[in-house]
Order: structure tokens, then C-alpha cells, then sequence
């Protein structure tokens, strides 16, 4: 197993540039699968998540080209449908839990697919419900055979509905996205998670073609197309890492920069850890944090102790 020793009481220094998000990617990575024309994404993070999506569509008869760091060239003109009923494949997909999302755009475009069973005999209280009750309102009829371990997924015509979700589950919002932007009709997901990640899967679709507005809202009407196009999409720098590396600041009492850090994505970031008494400058897409000896955490207006947790978004997101 393998470790790491940390030896502490280091002032940091520096500049640092955080990788692209990992969230957004596997889903704008699947949506290359709704289209015949080629896909350029960049600012692909170098993480095993990535490169396992990646090798499941190459799988899929999808073509890949590595351009340069975190540029990739995506043709998926020829897809391998019948791929999906290979064991071997089937357990390549199940490694990785955002590989659910091939589900939507296969129905898209191929009308067949499959999503993993979550454990247990029945679905139950389980996140994946959000996936499966969104695709039969499309028209989905889904099949789970006992020892299988997955549910088979398959439609005559996916067919815009009117969709409440119980949850606004971000990949679950995205998988019934990429099923409805080609589905007969027009489809409107209410209580959609509404993530900056959700934000870019829909700004890139709407580039190659998709009709999709209420972005940035917990509304999505979505009027389906019958073709896609290809396009080229830039991946937000991940927000996580940013609230990690203001955090890693502060406790180490340093003095950093964050490189293109997406400040107008960051939502609540910034201002909590400023709630936090850590002074934070924004300068441009960058933020710089001055080295401080000290933090004041601030009071609420009636002098009450603050008290900070994790939402949804908007809310703060949860950060490691």
C-alpha cells in the first residue's frame, strides 16, 4: 500500500494552477457520444476517472487522439452498440460510477443501453432512481434479470416529458440531459441540479446544436433536435481543488496564488473563507492569498458565532 510521509511547519510559496474539473469532465466526455462529427475538449484533468471514461468510449468504437496535455480529439461516427451485452465491458464500465452517464446519449443515439444496478435486489432509495425514473418518463423501458448486476435500458423513440426530479442529483440532471436534447419534443426538468458543471455540459451542448434554456437555473426546457454537431469545449479549472488550495493557505499561514481559477464560477468559495477572516485578493481570473500570522472569524449582524456548512448549489459546495 502505498503512503505518504508529510513532514509539517513549511511555509508555502508560490504559484498554483488548478486542473480542470473532474465533474464536468465525465460528463462532457459522454456527450461526444450524441454526435457523428468530431469533438475537441480541453483542460482534461490527468486522473484515472478521465482516462478510464476515455478507454470505456474507445471500447464503444469510439476514435481518440491525444492533441497535448489535456487536449483530446474525440469521432465517435461509429459506435459499437452491441459492446454493451459484453461482460468483459460491462465490468470495465461498473469501475468507474460516472460511466452511468453513457447511458443517456446511447439511448440518444442508439435507443439501447444499460446502467449498473446499484446493490440489492430491488433499486430502493438509491441515487440511481433519479436516472431511471427520468428515462421511462422518456419513453425508457428499463429490465433488470436477477444476477445480471444490470439494468438494460431501451426505447422505440425517446419522447420529451415533463420531469420532476426528487432529488437534483448532478449526474443524474445530466444523464437525462444528454438522453433529452435528441428526444421527440420538448422535456423540462424541474429541481435540476444547476452546478457550474451542469452550466458547461449545457453550454457545450447548445454549441453543437441542442436547444436548451434556464441554464444556470433549477429549470431546464430542453426542445429536442434530431442532430448534433461536433464543436470544441473548454473545461472549467476545478473548484474543489481552488477551495483546497485557499484552505492549504490559510493553515499554512503562506503566502500563494491561484492561476486561472475560474473566479466567476467559485460561487460561495470566496466569500466564506473571507467570513473565515483569510484575506483573499482577486486579481483578473487569479486569486492571490497574502501570508497572515492570524484569522478573525466574523460574527453574524446580531453578534451570533458563525456557522458555515455544506448545500447544494448554490449553496457551498463541499470541499476536501
Amino acid at each position: 500500500m502505498k503512503s505518504f510521509e508529510v513532514h509539517g511547519g513549511y511555509k508555502l510559496s508560490g504559484n498554483i494552477t488548478p486542473q480542470g474539473a473532474k465533474n464536468e469532465a465525465l460528463q462532457v466526455i459522454c456527450a461526444v457520444l450524441l454526435t457523428s462529427e468530431p469533438v475537441t475538449i480541453c483542460n482534461i484533468p490527468n486522473i484515472i476517472d478521465a482516462t478510464l471514461l476515455i478507454d470505456v468510449l474507445v471500447d464503444l468504437g469510439v476514435k481518440v487522439s491525444h492533441v497535448k496535455e489535456g487536449e483530446y480529439l474525440f469521432n465517435a461516427s461509429q459506435i459499437d452498440i452491441d459492446k454493451i451485452n459484453d461482460p468483459a465491458f460491462q465490468k470495465k464500465a461498473n469501475k468507474l460510477r460516472g460511466s452511468v452517464m453513457i447511458a443517456g446519449p446511447l439511448l440518444a443515439r442508439c435507443n439501447h443501453s444499460f446502467i449498473p444496478k446499484p446493490g440489492g435486489d430491488k433499486i430502493g432509495r438509491r441515487r440511481m432512481d433519479t436516472h431511471i425514473m427520468g428515462f421511462e418518463k422518456l419513453g425508457v423501458v428499463s429490465e433488470y434479470k436477477q444476477g445480471d448486476g444490470f439494468f438494460k435500458l431501451s426505447t422505440k423513440q425517446l419522447v420529451g416529458a415533463d420531469i420532476l426530479l426528487e432529488e437534483p442529483s448532478v449526474t443524474g440532471t445530466a444523464n437525462i440531459i444528454l438522453a433529452a436534447v435528441m428526444a421527440k419534443g420538448q422535456t423540462t426538468i424541474y429541481n435540476a441540479a444547476c452546478e457550474p458543471y451542469i452550466q458547461q455540459l449545457c453550454h457545450m451542448l447548445n454549441s453543437m446544436g441542442a436547444k436548451i434554456s434556464g441554464i444556470k437555473s433549477n429549470l431546464l426546457i430542453i426542445e429536442g433536435v434530431q442532430v448534433l454537431g461536433g464543436c470544441t469545449h473548454t473545461i472549467l479549472p476545478d473548484m474543489i481543488e481552488v477551495g483546497s488550495f485557499i484552505g492549504l493557505a490559510a493553515m499554512t499561514g503562506s503566502e500563494i496564488t491561484i492561476k486561472n481559477a475560474g473566479v466567476q464560477h467559485l460561487g460561495m468559495i470566496p466569500d466564506k473563507f473571507q467570513q473565515l477572516g483569510i484575506h483573499l485578493e482577486i486579481k483578473g481570473d487569479d486569486i492571490y492569498i497574502p501570508a497572515q500570522n492570524s484569522y478573525e472569524v466574523n460574527n453574524y449582524i446580531d453578534g451570533s458565532i458563525l456557522t458555515i456548512s455544506d448545500h447544494l448549489w448554490p449553496g457551498l459546495t463541499r470541499i476536501y
